[in-house]
């Protein structure tokens, strides 16, 4: 990749590949990147003759140490009292944008919570934005997200009407790699609370990282879908959790839609029996 690439092109590039399921080559971008913010340094005036910092920058900055002075369980008690106060998932979308606690927010262009329609029967939880999704601001947006409709579609489920759409991430992670432990935990009151005020009657979580952060396991996805697993909120909303491929692996490897095929035919089985019709 040529190392005199500006940072927007490089990012463009990026989110490119991603959007047409290409895997990127993180440390090749990063490498390209620290090479052009070396020229650039290189090239730049003396500080005497650089432009003043606007109050946008020196907001930032302040924002920046000030958020560097909290721990992760600072943040994560925040996170809590923010989840717990919020009435409606409308309160809580506004909490999830206003909460500063993830490292993740200042890299992004949006905080992007939720779709789909509220109180059905049905939440669907992926492990966090991608490219385009940030760009947009909604969840599955993104050619994974169109597969998930159509995957939903298939058991008689749509966003715009009996399914709900989130992450256990809000915010999306530099080059679409996995949420870090802490990053997971500071949007873990949020997730719950989502689950408390939502109510569902299933959860389909798509892809490991979602998987295994809500099931509390080290366990992979291979071993987990296939079949239902019980989950508990701490406030006591229990439902049970289907655990399924991501869209976005299936992209890679629709050798593996069978497998996802048998776990929708399972969630679409469980609804039967729950007397929810689709």
């Amino acid at each position: 990749m040529p190392q005199n690439a500006s940072a927007a092109a490089l990012k463009a590039l990026t989110e490119w590949w991603e959007d047409m399921g290409v895997d990127v080559d993180q440390s090749e971008i990063d490498a390209a990147m620290r090479a052009q913010q070396g020229a650039a340094r290189e090239s730049a005036p003396p500080v005497s003759d650089a432009p003043q910092a606007t109050q946008g920058q020196e907001r930032n900055s302040r924002k920046s140490r000030r958020n560097a002075q909290k721990s992760v369980s600072d943040w994560l008690s925040e996170a809590e009292s923010l989840a717990s106060a919020a009435a409606s998932l409308d309160d809580l979308k506004s909490a999830i944008e206003g909460f500063d606690g993830c490292p993740l927010k200042q890299l992004c262009e949006k905080t992007v919570v939720f779709d789909g329609t509220q109180g059905a029967p049905v939440m669907v939880l992926g492990e966090g934005p991608g490219g385009q999704e940030d760009r947009i601001g909604l969840p599955f947006v993104g050619k994974a997200g169109q597969l998930l409709d159509k995957m939903l579609a298939a058991i008689g489920l749509d966003r715009k009407t009996n399914a709900f759409i989130s992450n256990v991430n809000y915010w999306r992670p530099p080059g679409n790699r996995n949420p870090e432990a802490d990053e997971l935990a500071v949007c873990r009151p949020f997730v719950n609370r989502m689950i408390d005020l939502a109510q569902p009657k299933i959860i389909i979580a798509t892809g490991g990282v979602a998987a295994k952060s809500l099931l509390d396991t080290k366990t992979g996805i291979m071993r987990l879908r296939g079949s239902e697993r019980p989950f508990e909120t701490p406030a006591g909303t229990q439902v049970p959790l289907v655990p399924m491929f991501h869209p976005a692996y299936l992209l890679r490897r629709p050798q593996d839609k069978s497998r996802a095929w048998r776990d929708l035919l399972l969630v679409q089985a469980r609804l039967g029996e729950m007397g929810v019709e689709v």
